[in-house]
């Protein structure tokens, strides 16, 4: 596998100026015109992946499609982030002139990602559309001389900026929790053991007394450090890792009986009782909404 950044600049004859730059697994593209209106783009190709993309500057008007649905019409300030599913289609018809860096992300990259960090429970992210964020563009920012001159870019540097994106957006839109200090919280060492524990038993068939002598620790102070570490009791993330898991598996053509068990409810009717109290929707809705 070649380790090395690798770049090209194209000029497309919409005209949109185009720089790649491929820093694998990370796809790093710049795109940009001052034309006022082109013509719609074709759709993407369906892949396990997410775009994050940092407006360089103002974007006044542009129509965006998801699947066959108008889904946002308007304009970004500078700084706007989006984070695209590229699993779904879109379409989007530029109707100003435009500046981004958009960053392309492997989902079994995020996923290694979390359970490096102990926190396997990220499934994804959330950002409302035109969420101006700046610590993303200053990333963004500090990729263009790597975009501009690929074959000069250091892989160390990148390498970290990657990083620096990941652990950002984990913390910003992952929905998972990072204590602010590490007092009264589980030791790195435990909280690993304590999630292989809890991954390992999704039907929750064990005692709060099993995981936390599992941790080499009283009950009592177990459940207080639990949660200082990660924001709630072990019941609430056993519950939510399943049903992030589930999210996943509806995108698939599993029946929702199958995604059920795999997932250790104790059948179908279980998961949509609790998939649809913390969500406000049911599986079958779930996977409607995410095929249409």
């Amino acid at each position: 596998m070649n380790d090395k950044p690798v770049g090209d600049s194209i000029e497309m004859a919409a005209p949109v100026q185009r720089s790649i730059l491929h820093v694998s697994p990370l796809i790093i593209t710049r795109l940009s015109s001052d034309r006022d209106e082109l013509t719609v783009s074709p759709p993407n190709a369906r892949e396990e992946a997410f775009h994050i993309i940092s407006q360089l500057r103002d974007f006044r008007l542009h129509k965006l499609w998801r699947e066959d649905a108008l889904v946002f019409e308007g304009g970004h300030p500078k700084g706007a982030l989006a984070i695209t599913d590229l699993r779904d289609e879109w379409r989007c018809h530029h109707l100003s002139p435009f500046d981004n860096v958009r960053v392309q992300i492997p989902f079994w990259h995020v996923r290694a990602f979390a359970a490096e960090i102990g926190r396997p429970e990220l499934s994804g992210f959330k950002c409302s559309p035109g969420t101006v964020d700046p610590v993303v563009l200053g990333l963004a920012q500090a990729l263009l001389p790597s975009l501009e001159q690929p074959r000069e870019a250091s892989r160390l540097f990148l390498d970290q900026l990657g990083l620096a994106i990941l652990t950002h957006l984990t913390q910003t839109y992952g929905g998972v929790y990072f204590p602010t200090e590490r007092k009264g919280t589980l030791a790195p060492w435990q909280e690993k053991r304590a999630l292989e524990f809890l991954v390992a038993r999704l039907d929750g068939g064990f005692s709060i007394a099993e995981l936390a002598e599992h941790c080499e620790l009283s009950r009592s102070y177990f459940i207080r450090a639990f949660k200082a570490s990660f924001g709630r009791t072990p019941a609430r993330w056993l519950t939510e890792y399943r049903v992030g898991r589930a999210k996943d598996l509806l995108r698939t053509d599993l029946p929702i009986a199958e995604i059920a068990i795999s997932c250790g409810f104790a059948d179908q009717s279980h998961m949509t009782k609790i998939f649809s109290a913390l969500t406000g929707e049911t599986p079958a809705r779930f996977r409607r909404d995410s095929r249409a």
